[in-house]
């Protein structure tokens, strides 16, 4: 009779190769950016704060058409990676498009439109300040 019980490590054996892969991901998404030339690049750490995601990289262009260009940069960056299930929102107006990969979300606005929305302000609140 076989022992049905998982072996001892497995978890954590899986949860550090996934963390591997996500981060792996992540750096694609950083380096495909920096290679569109988007501005102001924030990544930002939210598996303490919501279940959407494990991280969410905001990015910035200067003009629709640089936002347009950066997105479908990574767009086709992603796919070649055999990423098939990405979802895009905004890509025809290109203000501000969301591309959400699984655990990494990306944004990339227009500056003016950045600024408008503030996501980094609102999900790089501190602890204390998320009580209030």
């Amino acid at each position: 009779m076989q022992n049905s019980e998982p072996k001892k490590g497995t978890a954590k054996q899986a949860q550090k190769a996934a963390t591997a892969a996500i981060d792996s991901v992540l750096e694609t998404v950083l380096t495909c950016l920096d290679d569109s030339k988007a501005e102001e690049v924030t990544t930002i750490d939210i598996r303490e704060k919501s279940a959407l995601a494990d991280y969410m990289v905001v990015a910035s262009g200067r003009s629709s058409r640089h936002v347009s260009a950066v997105s479908d940069h990574l767009l086709r960056e992603l796919k070649s990676f055999g990423f098939k299930s990405i979802k895009v929102e905004g890509l025809q107006s290109s203000d501000w498009v969301l591309i959400d990969i699984g655990d990494i979300i990306v944004h990339i606005f227009r500056p003016e439109v950045r600024e408008f929305y503030s996501l980094e302000k609102m999900w790089q609140m501190s602890a204390s300040e998320e009580k209030h």
